[in-house]
């Protein structure tokens, strides 16, 4: 049993198989076997070995053709550990007397051996663990043949181990069969956080080097409220985490219960609540979970899941759909944000040293207005259908926001002409997700109808931290004085000038700045839809006046871990007041 720690990114308990995702192109579907057919597991893994040491001589055979035997002899050590008969004793001893399929033995095996050339300080033997993997990929891709199981479809439920989950791989799984994830690196407003929490599953991220601790198959926990993860555990551990995920689960149900409950304080203010969505049929589940609307589609999404540009027909299908999933609430569609971690294969690589800070965002679309223009004529046609915003993201300058609004009218002035309906008075609104645009927030809100708070990229940009790297991790943190400082700047702003104004980061999601935030004058919120019934719970049992009372006290104090103290005190006590 393996146990290690890391980041909680998204709350719950999960038990179930590991699909590794840095080894595995295809899941081991069968793991055990009877006694009667050990046998022929036996002769699947030696037809297996054959194979592959076969295609190996192949292959040494042609390297030393056309590079020279010194190159040729890189195959020798895979010719030599695949030939080994201590290896093929130690897979057959768990076919015979553990009943593992041939498949999961082999991964078993391979996986100790890594574990020992790691722990090895020789840095020569540590760098042959890159050729057992290869070994241990290529001996199972004959020992399954057709029984391999493609990713995307998967037939049972399982827990994703991988090194990183890049959005375009998240679009591409079988979502109906994730059970959670587990990443070696990553923050809590990592994509594969922010991921999760919109699936409502269990996550945890930044344990380093977890793919080389688990093998495919292989039984995992996933603690996601205390970021912990449980490899090959013990029936004893088991049943404890069975425990905790069935009172998670109850409390869960018990809080859908206030779900069509108003979204008001006691002293009857309402907070609005909202979701973010990443796809369009999300809204459904979004308002199931007690939305009252849409306070950001990612769009960018829809890009990721295509090799190439989406056709106008394709997104405006997509924001249709949104559209009519809401049911006549509002859809605020976020503006394609590419670049940085989101790339397309059509967009090639990137060459931005530091790709957070570079073309990327509204910067990236300004530079393509071919792509920018048939977006925009996409979330236009589709704002004829029902209440549509659209917002801009990633915003520094005011020069930038009406070269945007600019783009916007031309897009318009194509439509007429073309006779397609069009929605002309759409409301624009900007993401303050950087300290440029929240120092400027006062000069924003006289050219917008709306601004939505991005406290990810807003903590990020703030504090010079990137929120996806795990060894820095410790250093963001959306409740540090000085992004809460530009929080209220811009809600300063906004209600002065009278513009509507929301915080759509995961902050807001998380019921222990709820107070904080609402004290600080924000009546919108719009997070993952899971996060909605435990945010409106706290709204309905707090005041405006105590929440104003928080952030007047969280203000006044200059170091993040005084703020985290106070805020999670003061949940507890609103809790225990609750309750009483």
């Amino acid at each position: 049993m393996i146990t290690k720690k890391g980041i909680s990114a998204s709350p719950g308990v999960a038990i179930g198989p590991a699909l590794v995702l840095d080894t595995e192109e295809y899941r081991i579907p069968r793991r055990t076997i009877t006694a009667a057919e050990a046998p022929a597991q036996v002769r699947v893994l030696d037809a297996a070995l054959e194979a592959s040491r076969q295609e190996i001589s192949d292959l040494r055979e042609a390297a030393a053709r056309k590079l020279g035997e010194q190159t040729a002899d890189i195959f020798r050590f895979h010719e030599a550990l695949i030939a080994d008969k201590t290896l093929r004793a130690a897979v057959t001893a768990l076919i015979e007397q553990q009943h593992y399929s041939a498949a999961y033995a082999f991964v078993q095996e391979m996986s100790k051996r890594q574990r020992v050339f790691r722990a090895v300080p020789d840095p020569y033997l540590k760098e042959r663990v890159r050729d057992l993997v290869d070994i241990e990929k290529r001996v199972l891709r004959h020992i399954l043949g057709r029984a391999r199981e493609d990713i995307t479809k998967l037939s049972e439920p399982v827990v994703i181990v991988a090194h990183d989950i890049m959005p375009s791989t998240a679009l591409q799984l079988d979502r109906e069969h994730i059970l959670a994830f587990a990443t070696n690196v990553g923050g809590q407003t990592s994509h594969t956080a922010i991921i999760a929490r919109g699936l409502g599953i269990p996550a945890v991220v930044a344990l380093n080097d977890l793919t080389a601790d688990v093998s495919g198959g292989e039984t995992v926990i996933i603690d996601g409220m205390h970021g912990i993860v449980v490899a090959n555990p013990d029936a004893e551990t088991v049943a404890r985490y069975e425990a905790q995920r069935d009172q998670h689960k109850r409390q869960t149900l018990e809080l859908r219960g206030i779900r069509d409950l108003p979204s008001v304080t006691r002293d009857k203010t309402a907070i609005r609540l909202l979701s973010n969505i990443e796809l369009a049929d999300e809204t459904r589940n979004a308002l199931d979970s007690g939305a009252e609307g849409v306070g950001l589609y990612r769009t960018e999404f829809l890009f990721l899941a295509s090799e190439r540009v989406p056709t106008e027909d394709q997104q405006y299908e997509a924001f249709r759909a949104a559209v009519r999933h809401a049911r006549g609430k509002s859809v605020v569609i976020r503006t394609v944000d590419l670049g940085a971690d989101k790339l397309m294969a059509s967009m090639g690589p990137q060459h931005d040293q530091n790709p957070d800070l570079g073309l990327r965002s509204l910067r990236f679309c300004l530079q393509h207005l071919d792509m920018f223009k048939t977006h925009l004529r996409a979330i236009l046609r589709a704002a004829a259908e029902g209440d549509v915003r659209v917002m801009f993201p990633m915003i520094t300058t005011l020069l930038e926001l009406r070269q945007a609004k600019a783009t916007l009218n031309d897009v318009m002035e194509d439509l007429e002409e073309d006779g397609v309906p069009f929605r002309r008075d759409i409301p624009i609104g900007i993401m303050v997700e950087t300290p440029a645009a929240a120092l400027l927030a006062s000069s924003f809100a006289k050219e917008v109808a709306f601004m939505s708070i991005g406290t990810n990229d807003l903590t990020q940009y703030t504090l010079a931290v990137d929120r996806a790297n795990e060894r820095v991790a410790y250093l963001y943190s959306p409740h540090n004085p000085a992004v809460l400082k530009l929080i209220r700047e811009v809600v300063q702003a906004a209600n002065k000038a009278q513009v509507a104004v929301n915080l759509c980061g995961e902050m807001a999601g998380e019921p222990l700045y709820c107070e904080l935030l609402v004290g600080l004058g924000l009546r919108q919120l719009s997070m993952a839809p899971k996060d909605i019934p435990e945010v409106k719970r706290i709204v309905r049992s707090t005041t405006i006046k105590r929440c104003e009372a928080v952030a007047r006290k969280v203000m006044r104090f200059d170091g993040e871990r005084q703020v985290h103290n106070f805020l999670h005190k003061s949940l507890e006590e609103l809790r225990r007041e609750h309750r009483a």
